[in-house]
C-alpha cells in the first residue's frame, strides 16, 4: 500500500496543489482508491459527548468542504469524517493561487478563505445519505461579508443540528479578516450564549464543539476555558493553523495564509496540553495538528487529547495513512497491555504544557 501512496502522491503533485485537492475528490467519489481500513478495535473505541467512536482518528475539516465524499473517508477507517466549513451563503474564497506546499518540510500553507457552496447544498448531501452508519460532523463558519457574524453561526446551528452528528464552532480560521476576534473575552460569550440558545430552539441535542487558533496566549486560553465551561459546550478542537514560520524555509513559506502539516505539531501539542490543564480532566479535547503516524497520534492523546484529526498528514503519506496509524496504535496498546485510551491520556500534558516550541 505504500508503494500505492507514493504512486498516487507522484500523479497528484504533478498538479499544482488545489486541482490536486480537486481530483483527490473525484477519486473518492469513484470509490477509488480503495484501502483495506483495519479491524475494529475495543481498545481504540472511546466514547466523547455521548458518542461512540469507533477509533479517535478523524478527517479533520477542510478536505471535505462541501460534505461530498464523508462515506467514502469513513471506508479508509477513519473513525469521524468532519465536513465544512460551510457558510450560509456559497462563497468563492480568496483568489488563487492559495494553497501552497512545504514539501521539504512536509506542510501546506493555505489562505482558502472559506471557499464552498453554502450551507443547503452539503445539507442536502448529508440528508441523502441519512441512515447510513458513520459519525459526520459539520464544521460551520461566517461569510466574508456578513453582516451579523453570530447570526451566520445560528444559521449553521439550526441549519445541521438535526442531522450532523456533532457541529464545530470555526472562530479560528486566518483567513477571513476579523474572524478570529470571536475568540476574544466578550465576543466568545455572546457568540455561545447565542449559538447554544439556537440549539435548544431546534430540539435537537447535538454536540457542540469550538475550534481555537494556536497563537493564542496563555491569558486568552484562559479566557476560552472559563467561557467554554460557562457556557457548557461539548468540547474544544486544538486547534487551527498557525500565522506562525518559526522553522520553516523555501520558496512559499513567506505566503500568506494558515500553516497545516508537520511544522505545526510541536505548537499545536502544546496549546493542547495547556488547554487541558487550564479545562481539567472532563471537557473533551480534539487534537489537530501535524499527526501523520502512529507515534504523533499518540503523543496527542498523552498531552491531553481525546480524539486525534489529521489532513495535511495524508497529503503527504497518502489515503492508506489512517489505517497504518490504527494499526500502529493497536500494536501499541497491545504489547504494553492497555485496554483503553483514558489509561495514556494527559499522561504527558505536563511535559507539553512546559514545553516551549523550538
Amino acid at each position: 500500500m505504500r508503494l500505492f501512496d507514493a504512486a498516487a502522491r507522484g500523479v497528484l503533485f504533478s498538479f499544482d496543489p488545489e486541482t490536486a485537492h480537486g481530483l483527490s475528490i473525484a477519486a473518492l467519489k469513484t470509490g477509488f482508491p480503495v484501502c483495506r481500513p483495519p479491524r475494529p478495535s475495543t481498545r481504540l473505541a472511546t466514547t466523547v459527548a455521548g458518542i461512540a467512536f469507533p477509533n479517535p482518528i478523524g478527517m479533520a475539516a477542510g478536505y471535505d468542504k462541501n460534505g461530498e465524499v464523508p462515506d467514502a473517508l469513513l471506508a479508509l477507517g477513519f473513525g469521524f469524517a468532519e465536513c465544512g466549513t460551510v457558510t450560509p451563503l456559497p462563497q468563492p474564497g480568496n483568489p488563487r493561487p492559495r494553497i501552497f506546499r512545504l514539501e521539504a518540510h512536509e506542510g501546506v500553507i493555505n489562505r482558502l478563505g472559506f471557499n464552498n457552496e453554502g450551507n443547503q447544498p452539503c445539507l442536502e448531501r448529508l440528508k441523502a445519505r441519512n441512515g447510513r452508519p458513520g459519525i459526520v460532523g459539520v464544521n460551520i463558519g461566517a461569510n466574508k461579508d456578513s453582516a451579523d457574524r453570530i447570526a451566520d453561526y445560528e444559521a449553521g446551528v439550526r441549519t445541521f443540528a438535526g442531522i450532523a452528528s456533532y457541529l464545530t464552532v470555526n472562530i479560528s480560521s486566518p483567513n477571513t479578516a476579523g474572524l478570529r476576534n470571536l475568540q476574544d473575552r466578550d465576543n466568545l460569550s455572546e457568540l455561545l450564549n447565542r449559538v447554544v440558545a439556537a440549539r435548544s430552539e431546534t430540539g435537537a441535542q447535538v454536540p457542540i464543539f469550538l475550534k481555537i487558533a494556536p497563537d493564542l496566549d496563555d491569558e486568552a486560553l484562559g479566557d476560552i476555558a472559563r467561557i467554554v465551561k460557562e457556557y457548557r459546550l461539548d468540547g474544544l478542537i486544538v486547534s487551527n493553523t498557525t500565522l506562525s514560520r518559526h522553522n520553516v524555509s523555501g520558496p512559499y513559506a513567506q505566503e500568506a495564509g494558515g500553516l497545516s502539516g508537520r511544522p505545526l505539531f510541536e505548537q499545536s501539542t502544546i496549546m493542547l496540553a495547556r488547554m487541558r490543564l487550564l479545562a481539567g480532566p472532563d471537557l473533551p479535547l480534539i487534537g489537530v495538528g501535524g499527526v501523520n503516524s502512529a507515534e504523533t497520534a499518540l503523543e496527542k492523546i498523552r498531552a491531553g487529547a481525546d480524539l486525534v484529526q489529521l489532513y495535511t498528514g495524508m497529503i503527504y503519506a497518502g489515503p492508506s495513512l489512517p489505517g497504518r496509524i490504527l494499526r500502529g496504535m493497536e500494536a501499541f496498546m497491545r504489547t504494553e497491555r492497555i485496554e483503553n485510551l483514558r489509561q495514556i491520556r494527559d499522561s504527558r500534558a505536563g511535559f507539553w504544557a512546559e514545553r516551549k516550541a523550538d
